[in-house]
């Protein structure tokens, strides 16, 4: 009888530890980034790339964007006039209305309890002393214009792309955006070429069916598979695609009807290789090899592509071709808490895992939809891909496959295995990897411990 109460109680203890940790894990679904949406959360830092020094110099010959000078290097910029406040709770309709008239202003953007507030007179300081006096007022502050933001404002990101931040994208954009030099080809069945969210976004592609240069996606797939990539990002609408700035390469191989013939997508591959692709997005697949598609795997393998394709939705470990070619990144699919979906496919020829269920992405007819299986999986790795290449674009295929074999996240039994290969993609570690070759691209290194170094790193890399 006396052990009862220490075992009650140690199990009470346990009980104390796990609840919370479970309730925190739901939570962290429910909110993947309670730090970045609380109250407390700072304002994102401004990231003084290549890519936006010219949108920057743009902006401060602009008569209504103001610079803060924050030392002789560092400068953040902000729309003068406006005010970015957040009420808790909201005034009624009344006493906004109120409010509004005293600054003189009217509401540019309305997000419910955070607005945008522009004066017609009232200078910003002014503004934001007026708004930030107000009882209701959590905070007010410049609209500053962020370039980039690690978070983008396309509205649908923030409500729904749960997978992006689960693979460590708000991370990698702080890293890189993408490069406009970097070409990812979708074989598929086309892409929805009047799509906004494409606008500028594509290179010529090809229409393997009718053999013109016309890929109009008539199915939904293709467009779904693309935006996953590339749709554009932040601005302000719709959804945010993995890379900022890399071109799509609309080819289509399969019908309305989502059948294609090997033969067609050996094709669609040789024509994309011709044409500048610097990688190839297949989530198309079947179980019986064919010598057309390997060899024309083989043929864009050897001329330096790197292609990634889904392994299949029927949850069997039977190959899958394209997938199973060792040419080819092989692509398992996981849910929300990073278990692997119950219709994805395993095995041996498992090479990682990324976010595959209900995701959400453009569709056609200028629309939106979630779809689920390896298909949308495979685009999150072609987009890793892209972005590799986008930092250090003298890496090879061999290479870059590697390295996002090596910087995945592991799942399930140690080390690679059937369900998730390597493990599930970490877009932020593998570009963190890459970086410093960049850095020591642009300078030489002129010390011993340098040049140890880099000898080092070219052992890890096989260089």
């Amino acid at each position: 009888m006396r052990v009862l109460p220490p075992i009650i109680a140690a199990i009470a203890l346990v009980g104390l530890a796990v609840i919370p940790l479970r309730w925190h894990q739901q939570q962290e679904m429910r909110e993947p980034h309670p730090q970045v949406t609380s109250l407390s959360a700072h304002i994102p830092r401004i990231n003084y790339i290549e890519q936006v020094k010219d949108t920057r110099r743009g902006l401060e010959k602009s008569a209504h964007i103001k610079t803060l000078h924050h030392n002789t290097r560092d400068r953040s910029h902000y729309v003068e006039h406006e005010v970015v406040v957040r009420f808790s709770p909201r005034p009624d309709q009344a006493a906004l209305q109120k409010l509004l008239d005293s600054v003189d202003g009217r509401i540019k953007r309305d997000f419910g309890q955070a607005m945008i507030i522009k004066s017609r007179s009232l200078t910003t300081q002014q503004l934001m002393k007026k708004l930030a006096e107000h009882p209701d007022s959590v905070y007010a502050e410049p609209n500053y214009l962020l370039l980039p933001n690690r978070r983008p404002n396309d509205p649908y990101y923030r409500e729904y792309q749960w997978n992006l931040p689960l693979i460590g994208m708000e991370q990698s954009w702080d890293i890189s955006q993408g490069s406009n030099d970097v070409v990812v080809a979708v074989i598929d069945t086309g892409i929805d070429l009047r799509h906004p969210e494409f606008a500028g976004k594509l290179v010529q592609g090809y229409n393997v069916l009718e053999d013109n240069n016309v890929p109009q996606d008539d199915n939904g797939h293709g467009t779904h598979v693309a935006g996953v990539i590339a749709a554009k990002t932040n601005n302000a609408d719709g959804i945010a695609g993995m890379t900022w700035n890399s071109k799509l390469m609309p080819i289509k191989a399969i019908g309305a009807d989502g059948a294609g013939s090997a033969f067609d997508i050996a094709q669609a591959i040789y024509w994309a290789t011709d044409h500048g692709a610097d990688v190839i997005n297949l989530s198309v697949g079947n179980y019986t090899s064919s010598a057309a598609l390997k060899e024309a795997c083989r043929y864009a393998y050897d001329r330096n592509v790197v292609l990634v394709a889904a392994s299949g939705n029927d949850a069997t470990n039977q190959p899958s071709y394209p997938a199973a070619y060792e040419e080819v990144l092989s692509v398992a699919a996981v849910d929300h808490n990073k278990q692997r979906a119950d219709f994805s496919n395993y095995g041996d020829h498992v090479d990682v895992a990324a976010p595959g269920v209900d995701i959400p992405s453009t569709y056609i007819h200028n629309d939106y939809a979630a779809l689920s299986g390896t298909s949308m999986a495979c685009p999150h790795v072609a987009a890793l891909a892209s972005l590799i290449r986008s930092v250090s674009p003298h890496l090879t295929n061999k290479e870059v496959m590697q390295i996002i074999r090596e910087t995945a996240v592991d799942l399930g039994p140690p080390g690679k295995d059937k369900l998730y290969g390597f493990g599930m993609i970490d877009v932020n570690a593998a570009l963190r990897q890459v970086q410093p070759a960049t850095t020591r691209q642009v300078q030489e290194p002129d010390t011993f411990g340098e040049l140890l170094n880099k000898f080092l790193l070219r052992l890890r890399f096989g260089l």
